[in-house]
């Protein structure tokens, strides 16, 4: 009978190493965040891509959680601009 693996996080089981898995964490945490408040805003994709800078096919890819266009960087800033706080925290590995 073989072993299943229990992961505590999809991409723990996707990604190569804890590190690669920990960036995918990070980024789809503010992606999902920024999405969740552009979606707050109730407004056009024009308005919402103009307020964040960014163009609407960009928004689009943003909404529809296209996570591999988007680096850690670009996301921060457009968390930024949807008026949201961002806060690392690092911790000692359990």
């Amino acid at each position: 009978m073989s072993k299943r693996k229990i992961f505590t996080n999809v991409w723990d089981a996707l990604e190569n190493s804890p590190e690669e898995a920990a960036a995918m964490t990070m980024r789809s945490n503010v992606l999902a965040a920024v999405s969740d408040a552009v979606r707050d805003w109730n407004t056009t994709q024009a308005h919402a891509a103009r307020r964040l800078g960014i163009t609407q096919p960009r928004l689009n890819d943003l909404l529809r959680g296209k996570i591999n266009k988007f680096s850690l960087d670009t996301l921060l800033v457009l968390a930024t601009k949807a008026g949201l706080k961002v806060k690392i925290e690092i911790r000692a590995a359990a």
